[in-house]
């Protein structure tokens, strides 16, 4: 295998260390003069991961050695801190990361529940109140997702199957920005046209590689994604008319729901 496809599959992964400015976006109802600031946040978040991750990355390929760092895998940054610091510095490095992986993960529930609350409230998924009759019932969905995969899977496969989903998404939303919002979003179409380009081509060096060593990741996304299609499509079938109109009476009903 060409080490040029390994480097361009990897970066699949990488994407997902970025992932986090989408929290910023997913909540840009909350910040202060939004159009202002939202792009701000995003480069400054953008910058500020860089440099803590280039600083990792150095870190620990000065205290490891190639094999060593593909023996630990996900404890490589721990495995490099010990023969620097010692056992103390082993295990505070495991305690660091996992007040890094908590606050992350809680950052990215809530993030992903209020956009899937959101999408509820707007009738494009279909309506979360019918799990039961919970406060926050989009946190309940995604946090029980989260346990269902942690269960199914390792970490590796969780995070495959994150950047399939995540790469896909972000070539629909580049595409339907590009194709359908020309009028209504000032921006840039070449922009959106290079990042579906470069989605396109991390995700096909990323789906070869798995073809190769772990088809299993591409099944499971293969069969999220159906499902996924499937439900959404009879969800809009049954809940709008032929021009993507919700029915009146249907409409009124869920207004009259929302508001009890």
């Amino acid at each position: 295998m060409p080490q040029g496809l390994g480097f361009v599959a990897a970066l699949a992964l990488s994407i997902l260390a970025y992932k986090g400015f989408t929290t910023i976006t997913n909540q840009g109802g909350d910040i202060k003069n939004p159009h202002k600031n939202i792009g701000r946040s995003i480069v400054y978040s953008i910058l500020i991961c860089t440099v803590i991750y280039v600083a990792l990355a150095l870190s620990v390929a000065g205290g490891l050695s190639i094999p060593e760092i593909i023996k630990a895998k996900d404890y490589a940054l721990a495995a490099a801190a010990e023969p620097v610091f010692g056992e103390w510095g082993l295990w505070f490095t495991i305690a660091i990361a996992i007040v890094a992986t908590f606050s992350g993960v809680i950052a990215s529930v809530f993030s992903a529940s209020r956009l899937l609350g959101m999408l509820s409230n707007m009738k494009q998924v279909p309506s979360l109140k019918r799990i039961g009759n919970f406060k926050n019932p989009a946190l309940i969905f995604t946090v029980s997702l989260a346990i269902l995969l942690t269960a199914l899977f390792d970490l590796t496969r969780i995070a495959s199957i994150g950047a399939i989903f995540y790469l896909i998404m972000d070539i629909a939303i580049h595409w339907g920005l590009f194709r359908h919002l020309k009028n209504e979003v000032k921006f840039k179409p070449i922009i959106p046209l290079i990042a579906i380009v470069m989605d396109t081509v991390v995700l096909a060096a990323f789906l070869y590689i798995k073809y190769l060593n772990d088809p299993m990741v591409l099944i499971v996304a293969a069969i999220g994604i159906i499902l996924i299609l499937i439900a959404e499509r009879f969800f809009m079938i049954s809940h709008t008319d032929d021009d993507g109109n919700m029915p009146m009476g249907m409409e009124n009903t869920n207004n009259k729901n929302n508001k009890s």
